[in-house]
């Protein structure tokens, strides 16, 4: 499911229009995005939780040239289901 389809069935579903749908979507991204910016978390309860993660600087080897490099330190996003979620696929 992507985007656009992900839009459509929340339409259909909470009957709304498409573009009130995309409109919600897209601020339930922002925050998302703004929150974990700020290092913080959310938790959406049955569904799981986004996080930010840190990746420590490390070397790597470029595949092209077999050469040695350095890989910078970075935050990470990163999600952990919640149990319903885990239940619901399973």
């Amino acid at each position: 499911m992507n985007k656009t389809e992900l839009i459509e069935h929340i339409a259909n579903t909470a009957d709304i229009s498409k573009a009130a749908s995309a409109r919600a979507l897209d601020a339930i991204i922002g925050a998302v995005k703004t929150t974990l910016k700020k290092s913080g978390t959310v938790t959406l309860v049955g569904f799981g939780t986004f996080t930010v993660g840190k990746r420590a600087a490390r070397i790597g080897r470029n595949p092209r040239t077999g050469e040695a490099i350095k890989i910078k330190a970075a935050k990470v996003p990163k999600f952990k289901p919640g149990k319903a979620l885990k239940d619901a696929v399973n």
